[in-house]
């Protein structure tokens, strides 16, 4: 006689385990501490640019009204801005009839940021939120956490 034995069949095992989904978890959380902050960065870092852009657009509109009436009053990028951009507020001063300074100053996502130039074109990062370093020496337009330019 000729026994066959049929082997014992185990069900399939679908799934993860406890260990393996944990593992994945802590992967994740370790790419996302890292990648999250990174990204924040980057992105107020693409917004700068749209202060300090319309700073100096507005620079060369007051300098031609400076050479067509030879005095800085009345300008009308002098006025106060708050509507033209998403992420800066901008004001400018006119110290005297042959000196101004325009203001860039952060607001939203952007607060903290406030840049400047003057008729001289002399730039300056005037505030910087917390977390960022001004430039030194300040005649620049702070770009970077580090304070670089």
């Amino acid at each position: 006689m000729n026994c066959v034995r049929t082997p014992i069949l185990k069900p399939a095992n679908k799934g993860f385990t406890l260990v393996e989904l944990m593992i994945t978890v802590a992967i994740v959380g370790i790419l996302a501490a890292v990648a999250i902050p990174s990204y924040r960065s980057y992105v107020i870092r693409g917004k700068i640019p749209d202060g300090t852009s319309a700073l100096a657009v507005r620079q060369v509109r007051i300098e031609q009204f400076f050479l067509d009436r030879r005095t800085f009053d009345g300008a009308p990028d002098c006025n106060a801005d708050t509507t033209s951009s998403k992420y800066f507020n901008y004001s400018c001063s006119v110290a005297n009839a042959a000196a101004f300074t325009l203001n860039a100053t952060g607001k939203d996502t952007m607060a903290g940021f406030q840049y400047s130039i003057n008729e001289a074109g002399a730039k300056s990062t005037v505030s910087v939120p917390t977390g960022w370093n001004l430039p030194n020496p300040n005649n620049c337009w702070a770009t970077n956490k580090d304070g670089s330019c």
